[in-house]
């Protein structure tokens, strides 16, 4: 594994909101309304933490509509796996009906 990658990964796990947001996908994919209310942080601020994640290869994101949803990489480096391991899930990450019904007719 290249150094560059280890020192993004574990600043990216340094940092305990984006712990917060790591316990949450480990239940699985997670949309990115609902990083708001579980760390009551602004969006923008959610977003960024989000991208230090992705830079560090821990996370995809897939968008829906206007909304993007996170999970962590199937095929995590070993120094990853370990740490993830040691982190609890979390439940109540669910995305809410706002992202949920995009496309549904009323």
């Amino acid at each position: 594994m290249e150094n560059t990658l280890i020192e993004k990964q574990l600043k990216a796990a340094a940092d305990l909101n984006r712990i917060k947001l790591l316990a949450c996908m480990k239940n699985g994919e997670v949309c990115v309304c609902d990083f708001v209310d579980v760390l009551g942080i602004s969006q923008p601020a959610v977003s960024q933490h989000l991208r230090k994640l992705k830079e560090g290869g821990i996370i995809t994101e897939r968008k829906v509509g206007t909304w993007k949803h996170y999970r962590l990489v199937e095929d995590q480096t070993p120094l990853m796996k370990g740490i993830l391991e040691q982190i609890e899930p979390v439940t109540g990450c669910n995305c809410s009906s706002v992202c949920t019904n995009i496309g549904e007719e009323n």
